[in-house]
């Protein structure tokens, strides 16, 4: 098990010198297991039909929902190493998630559908801005063609910055550190049902975030 590796640094950090088949002997007994990040599997860029520039410059302040959308994706694993992959679309306003879904492929087509849901929930006005990374998901013409039809303005990231589009890697940074890292799926219908639990029900209506002052985003939203 190599989390025993990463036990044995973290002590030495604090000044507890042991060997590692110490660590590991101990974990044993107490049943102990590191948390560890598989590697993201390989990804190869498509061509981009069309970027669009920055319209938010890290300014998330936003004064009423349904103005200023986030969205992004990120990599799911069941517990066979099966890759899932999740898109989803945050209101800036109030950090709640609008739609969350799970795919077999990382596609414009899974991004139109988690839009389409999200559109459908809350009916946004023409001219919502929805902000992005550059992927190719969202710069691809079928991406493109399905805001512009639907009176979407795109904002995107600019290349390889993350802090970009802060307010979604913070929420998969959440959903990975308290839930998805957690716990073993067997199945992609576990996987995503409890994906949509976290994502519907604890962050939205249990969860207490600091953007809003210690509310969750269901109640800053009705606040």
């Amino acid at each position: 098990m190599p989390g025993y590796r990463m036990m044995r640094d973290l002590l030495r950090s604090y000044g507890f010198m042991h060997c590692a088949a110490t660590i590991y002997k101990y974990m044993v007994e107490l049943g102990l297991r590191s948390v560890v990040r598989r590697k993201k599997p390989g990804y190869k860029r498509g061509n981009a039909n069309k970027t669009f520039p920055n319209l938010l410059n890290q300014n998330f302040d936003v004064d009423a929902p349904n103005k200023i959308w986030c969205t992004d994706f990120t990599y799911l694993y069941l517990a066979d190493g099966t890759t899932r992959y999740n898109c989803t679309i945050i209101d800036l306003h109030d950090r709640i998630v609008l739609a969350s879904l799970n795919g077999s492929q990382i596609t414009a087509s899974l991004a139109i559908e988690a839009l389409k849901i999200a559109i459908k929930r809350h009916k946004p006005d023409k001219g919502l801005i929805l902000h992005s990374d550059q992927g190719s998901q969202f710069t691809s013409k079928e991406f493109n063609d399905f805001c512009s039809n639907a009176c979407i303005q795109q904002s995107m990231s600019r290349a390889g910055c993350p802090y970009d589009n802060a307010p979604m890697e913070r929420y998969y940074n959440t959903l990975k550190n308290e839930h998805t890292n957690l716990f073993s799926f067997k199945s992609k219908e576990n996987l995503d049902h409890s994906v949509n639990d976290f994502a519907y029900g604890w962050y939205n209506h249990v969860r207490p975030h600091t953007y809003n002052g210690g509310r969750t985003p269901a109640a800053a939203r009705v606040a």
